[in-house]
């Protein structure tokens, strides 16, 4: 096990956030490519798991904690450093590792806004309660954000796709897992 690395339980809520790109400087520093445009859960959090790289020899195995002293934003990257990671060849060992942080330590939203990964598989209903699908996936498309439903006809699996703006959402019940949209099935 490299140093500063611990081996870990992956939590139940664990959210995949980003991977270890490279190293970053000569004091044990690291760039990391995240997974959001706002990286909040990358800087609230102070304790993060990794799992190996995919592809290549990993220079661990299994899940690791790892224990974060500071994260921050530098010009158009994520960089970070970790107790136990004091030069660069130790950041260098943790290049392609996959980061998580628990659904926990994210920070509070604001109101009326959501993490995306509370929005996947809750069912949405039109505002005559007829069933649109469950969300699969939502899509960035630069000016607004789309939810792509999966839904069932005829025994075939289709995608229909709504604009996630406040005139087509009436509203998001996160404890219910429903959201109410102003939509019609033959849109």
């Amino acid at each position: 096990m490299l140093t500063g690395l611990e081996p870990a339980a992956l939590p139940a809520d664990a959210i995949e956030v980003g991977r270890i790109a490279d190293a970053w400087g000569i004091k044990g520093w690291f760039k990391v490519l995240t997974f959001s445009a706002h990286p909040e859960a990358l800087f609230s959090s102070k304790r993060w798991f990794l799992l190996p790289t995919e592809r290549g020899a990993p220079t661990f195995t299994g899940v690791a904690g790892l224990a974060v002293k500071e994260a921050k934003t530098h010009s158009d990257t994520v960089v970070a450093t970790a107790h136990g990671v004091n030069d660069r060849s130790a950041a260098e060992a943790l290049r392609g590792a996959r980061i998580f942080v628990s659904r926990a330590s994210f920070p509070a939203a604001a109101a009326d806004e959501y993490y995306w990964v509370d929005l996947i598989g809750l069912a949405v209903v039109n505002r005559q309660n007829e069933p649109m699908g469950s969300v699969k996936e939502l899509l960035s498309t630069g000016p607004q954000t789309v939810l792509v439903l999966e839904y069932e006809l005829e025994g075939k699996v289709c995608e229909r796709m709504i604009p996630f703006v406040a005139a087509y959402i009436d509203d998001v019940d996160l404890p219910a897992r429903r959201i109410c949209v102003d939509w019609q099935a033959d849109y």
